[in-house]
């Protein structure tokens, strides 16, 4: 892997609600409220838009389940239906890694205080 594949981006991203729309109440109800999230791209060798992609497929599963397990299979089934097999996730506070991953395929992010590790191999 080059020098310039090896991305390491210090720099914090937080990802934003989307735009309140003016002809709508000024409360949403509960349900459709979002909490901004903190999103620390750690390491990647993934082109800007499917980092991104990442991002925000990992904000939807975190949303809908509390289980890392969970989280980390939602995301790695979409990704899989997406980009083709064979994604792997791993999602948690507190692991180690070493893995090998195809060019172009490897992301390492915090979203808030819960780390995910998404790469493609085999």
């Amino acid at each position: 892997m080059s020098e310039d594949s090896k991305r390491n981006d210090g720099g914090a991203l937080v990802a934003k609600p989307p735009a309140a729309d003016d002809r709508k109440s000024a409360s949403p109800p509960a349900s459709s409220i979002t909490v901004s999230k903190k999103v620390i791209i750690k390491s990647a060798d993934m082109k800007d838009d499917m980092q991104k992609e990442a991002v925000d497929i990992a904000i939807a599963a975190f949303e809908k389940n509390s289980v890392e397990k969970d989280v980390a299979e939602h995301i790695k089934k979409e990704f899989d239906k997406k980009h083709g097999p064979t994604w792997h996730c791993i999602v948690g506070k507190n692991f180690g890694s070493y893995v090998t991953h195809e060019t172009n395929h490897f992301v390492y992010f915090y979203l808030d205080s819960k780390a995910v590790l998404l790469f493609k191999s085999g």
